[in-house]
Order: structure tokens, then sequence, then C-alpha cells
């Protein structure tokens, strides 16, 4: 066995990656069945089958793959170290500097690839507050200098690299693209007068007209079923993106949310990150030897998880991270 595992230079031999389509099929349904890849590929061949195609156009192994490519909002995307290790891998990069404003405000990423200018990318505070993003509940609020600098290196990155990365979308920015189908609330006003003519007759009649036959076509029934079928927050956002293509009325709209919501917050009480693995996380930033380690620590073993942290776990590892990166760069 150990002769197939190993070669005589010492070197590992990556026997899962495939020649052919059959055996990429058979490896993605061997993998499907194990309980040590990420849930989101647990008894998912197909996104297992995905997940290596995509890995293989950007230089992952099938096991890098699963670890490194995050499917959010029924899109495959990458971590942010996974983007820089990739990068680098690549032999373009000439050098990347990252730099945080003495105030905290603004992080600058400058990028040079070889033979090439330097690239610098910057993103702000009021950048985040532009975008709706400083304050939002989540890592925005958590640990904003590290979202601002991930932000400034994955604009960077995609600007100068784009044959490295193909388009590959970056989790943490699809992370902030949320799925909301519950209702935006309305103060019940309009730009418009009402009753003002006939025209506005005939637009609220024929408005009552659709809402009639959305009524009497649309079985909320089969979605109701997905809700409550769901085992994982990224089904649930798929069902709620499917909904909210409807572009329901009320009260079912109202109604459907709720249901949602409740949903949600099961699936997240289900999933707590449990203590002592935060302290484990808070032990590999400590021992963390420099800030590459440091920032391959947060992507792979805080930022994929925080779903499930509660606000005082986030708030220690952020602490500690803040900690270490300023011992660090000290």
């Amino acid at each position: 066995m150990s002769a197939i595992v190993k070669t005589q230079s010492n070197q590992t031999v990556n026997f899962l990656t495939p020649n052919s389509l059959q055996e990429a099929m058979q490896i993605a349904d061997l993998l499907a069945g194990s309980d040590i890849v990420p849930k989101d590929y647990q008894r998912k061949p197909g996104n297992i089958l995905v997940a290596m195609q995509w890995g293989a156009e950007i230089g992952l192994q099938p096991l890098q793959a699963m670890q490194n490519i995050a499917v959010i909002n029924g899109r495959p995307s990458i971590w942010g170290d996974a983007m820089l290790a990739l990068v680098r891998s690549s032999g373009l990069l000439d050098f990347i500097r990252e730099e945080l404003s003495e105030d905290g405000q603004k992080a600058t990423c400058t990028v040079k690839r070889k033979n090439e200018d330097p690239v610098v990318s910057e993103f702000s505070m009021e950048d985040a507050k532009k975008a709706g993003l400083s304050g939002k509940q989540g890592p925005w609020s958590q640990y904003p200098k590290r979202m601002m600098k991930l932000r400034a290196r994955s604009y960077a990155l995609r600007d100068v690299f784009p044959d490295v990365l193909k388009g590959m979308a970056i989790a943490e920015e699809e992370k902030d693209k949320e799925i909301d189908i519950t209702p935006t609330g309305s103060s019940g006003e309009s730009t418009v007068k009402a009753n003002s003519g006939s025209s506005a007759l005939k637009a609220r009649i024929a408005k009552k007209q659709v809402m009639e036959v959305v009524a009497v076509e649309i079985d909320l029934n089969p979605f109701y079923t997905s809700i409550e079928l769901a085992k994982s927050l990224e089904e649930l956002d798929q069902v709620g993106a499917e909904i909210a293509d409807l572009n329901l009325g009320e009260p079912a709209k109202s109604e459907i949310g709720e249901v949602f919501k409740a949903k949600r917050k099961e699936l997240k009480d289900a999933n707590k990150f449990p203590d002592q693995s935060v302290q484990a996380v808070i032990l590999e930033i400590n021992n963390a030897s420099d800030i590459g380690m440091l920032d391959t620590v947060m992507a792979t073993r805080f930022e994929p998880f925080t779903a499930k942290m509660n606000e005082a776990q986030i708030n220690q590892i952020n602490s500690a991270y803040e900690a270490q990166e300023a011992a660090l760069t000290a």
C-alpha cells in the first residue's frame, strides 16, 4: 500500500486525480459517502463533481477544491486565501503588499505581476457604508478590518490575474449578497396620488386581476415542503431564491417568510460551534509565525464556520486575530 501512496522520492501521489469522466464520477460517489468531507458535499456527488471540475480549471486537486470552493447562493466561489495561494503558485506574482491605515478605516493592497506595473486597490469603511456593509450583522460588524483587507485583496488579484482565477467569484464577497424573501415593509404612502383619474383605476383593476391569477395558479405547498426538508442553510437559501422569484403578494409572502425564518433559526441552532473548537482556533492563531499563516488559519478554521458561532465566540477569535496581527506586523 505504501508503494501506491509514496514514490521513491517520498513525494505524495494524489491517487484521487481522475483521468476520465467515469473515474471522476466514481471518485465523487466515494467522497460523497464520507463524513470527513465538508458538509456541503456530503451525500451530494453532483456537487463534488462540479467542484472537482472547477478545481481542475483553476489548479486545485479534488480535496483542495472541496476545502476551498464554497457554494453560496447557488454559485461556486473561492475563499480569499485560496485565491492568493493560486496566484502565488502560478509563478506570475512578483510581490503583494497589504496595508491597513493607522485609523483602521482603509485597507490597501498593492500587487505586481512580473513584467508589469504595480496595481493598487483600496477598500475603505466609507466604501463599505456605500455598499450597505458597514455595521451589517455578521463579519462586517465582528471583524471589519479583515473584511476590508480581503475585499481590497480580491479586487487587486482579480484585476491583475484574471487568467489564473478564471472568473471565479470570491466567497467573502458572495456571502455579503443575502437572499431575503421576507417583505421589506411599506409605509402605505405613494409618490403618486391615489384615485387620480381613469388611468389609476385601470391600473388598480389590472393589478387585482394579476393578483387573482397568481393566487389561483401558484401552489406553495411544494415550497413549504422544501423548506421543511432542507438539511443545510445552503439548501434553504436555494429554496429561498426560488420563492423570491415568484414575486408573491401578501399575505402569502409574509406567511412563507415566517416559516423560512423559523427553519433558518432551527438549522443554525443545530450547528452551533463548540467552545473547545474556539479555543483550538485561538491556539492556532497564537502559534502563527507570519501573516500568511495567520490568514490561512482565519480562512480555513474560522471563516467557513462563522455561521455556527455565536457573537461571543466570534469576538474571542477576532480579538486573538487582531492581537496576533499587531504582534507580527510590529
